[in-house]
């Protein structure tokens, strides 16, 4: 544990970016930052814990819509500067609903095209904002 905090590189923030890779289909699911304690609680609890910039606060991936990720591998780049982690996912990773957070693919002409299958509806997952 020691080896692997003193080879990270926290920026100004204390966050790191973190990509998130589906451990048997390789496709990447998303990038998010982590902190110090959301790096600890994901390694002690094998589940991964990200620091939500917009909320200001430790989440674990998944609480809402219990569409959990399970550790299976740790990486980190040659300059310590980001970490990838492979996982099992359970359901979709993506808030809107898809398997991975890049379900669009730019075409030619300069417009996105929808290459996932949602799997939930967001709105019956997620609650409605104030």
């Amino acid at each position: 544990m020691k080896e692997l905090l003193g080879s990270i590189k926290f920026d100004d923030k204390g966050l790191i970016p973190a990509i998130i890779q589906d451990e048997k289909s390789k496709e990447v699911l998303t990038l998010c930052y982590m902190n110090k304690d959301a790096l600890l609680k994901t390694l002690e609890e094998g589940k991964v814990y990200v620091f939500r910039r917009s909320k200001g606060r430790l989440m674990l991936k998944g609480e809402t819509s219990g569409c959990v990720q399970k550790v299976r591998s740790l990486a980190i780049d040659c300059e310590g500067n980001s970490i990838l982690l492979g996982v099992d996912q359970e359901r979709a990773a993506c808030h809107e609903g898809y398997f991975t957070c890049y379900f669009r693919k730019l075409k030619k002409d300069g417009t996105f095209e929808v290459v996932g299958k949602r799997i939930f509806d967001p709105k019956q997952v997620y609650p409605a904002q104030p």
